[in-house]
């Protein structure tokens, strides 16, 4: 197959994509596949007299590592030729169009949020993961937990707040403060204080507008993923210190995961059946992963879900299908296997 990997963006998980989509490249040509690498935001500025001679060039891909802070989106911006506004870079489209298929290594709200899938729908252009509404309703928490509320699935309290507004509602303390349409816990918060929350608010409200504010719930981390239905083995995250913020997620050594989860056989059927609900509820296509809270007192609470979870080394889902005996290189061609099923 000729693939566009996808990857970059100017979300604040520009790193980690780069970093996934790199891994995800050599993988697929590794499998067989002509692959180009393309940061969505910067295009793909080599001439060509077609778009599918590109499939066939000699391109470098080296793999780069997250860091340990998000980037500086202000600095990307500048360095870009192209002028304009436009969140899409030169020929992407164009040579999206001639692929088979473009893999989506992006994440994040430029990503994830149904704009670029809409975009692809209206020209054509088969890529991997949920179609637009999907990823439009998982993205936004707001949206997320009313919807899970009204299927009767249990999510963590909470209210959306906007600038000039800063009300406690019922949350009380301690309480975690978020980005609405975040990702990667960048903006995150957990707090005590009504002085630790109004730096929490501050900090949220510089990546976006709409801010969640939800309970806090003690308890175990876990996360599955669903492909095509199924659901694979359940982890368990356990960051050394702090929450699993950034830092933690993407610096080899600084969170235990262990899959499958040890817990009984019991809750990891609960978990697998409620994530796929979960995945229908948001009407989310092909895959996803799907993050829950498991209190002391056993009741399980439903963060939130990913339409394009990471697949960087310290990344979730990639540990979920190796612990089923897939490979990395396994998984992303069944990626695109589910993928291709929406377009059947």
């Amino acid at each position: 197959m000729n693939i566009v990997v996808l990857c970059g963006g100017l979300s604040m998980e520009r790193d980690v994509s780069i970093t996934g989509g790199t891994l995800i490249a050599q993988a697929l040509r590794e499998c067989g596949h002509n692959v180009v690498l393309i940061d969505s935001f910067f295009g793909y500025m080599e001439p060509y007299d077609s778009p599918s001679d590109v499939f066939t060039r000699e391109q470098k891909i080296e793999t780069v590592l997250v860091g340990e802070k998000e980037p500086d989106l202000e600095a990307v911006k500048r360095s870009r030729i192209q002028e304009g506004n436009s969140i899409l870079g030169s020929n992407v489209l164009e040579i999206c169009a001639a692929a088979d298929i473009t893999f989506f290594a992006l994440h994040g709200e430029e990503g994830e949020n149904g704009k670029l899938q809409a975009t692809f729908d209206v020209h054509g252009i088969k890529y991997t993961g949920s179609g637009y509404l999907g990823s439009a309703l998982a993205m936004n928490k707001s949206l997320t937990k009313e919807l899970l509320a009204r299927a009767g699935i249990l999510t963590p309290a909470g209210i959306t707040v906007y600038p000039g507004q800063a009300p406690y509602g019922d949350v009380g303390f301690p309480c975690v403060v978020k980005p609405c349409s975040g990702g990667s816990s960048v903006g995150t918060s957990i707090v005590s204080s009504r002085s630790e929350y109004d730096a929490a608010l501050d900090l949220a409200f510089k990546y976006e507008r709409a801010v969640i504010v939800e309970q806090y719930i003690k308890g175990r981390e876990l996360t599955v993923a669903v492909i095509d239905g199924e659901a694979l083995p359940v982890i368990e995250i356990i960051p050394k210190e702090g929450f699993y913020d950034y830092k933690n997620k993407y610096q080899a050594g600084l969170t235990t995961e262990l899959c499958p989860a040890p817990i009984s056989e019991e809750m990891t059927a609960r978990i697998k059946r409620l994530s796929v609900k979960v995945s229908d509820v948001l009407m989310i296509d092909a895959y996803s992963r799907v993050d829950f809270l498991l209190d002391d007192k056993g009741d399980l609470y439903c963060l939130e879900a990913n339409t394009l979870p990471g697949m960087t080394p310290t990344s979730l889902v990639p540990q979920m299908a190796r612990c089923s005996g897939i490979s990395y290189g396994e998984l992303c061609e069944k990626l695109i296997e589910v993928s291709l099923k929406k377009y059947e």
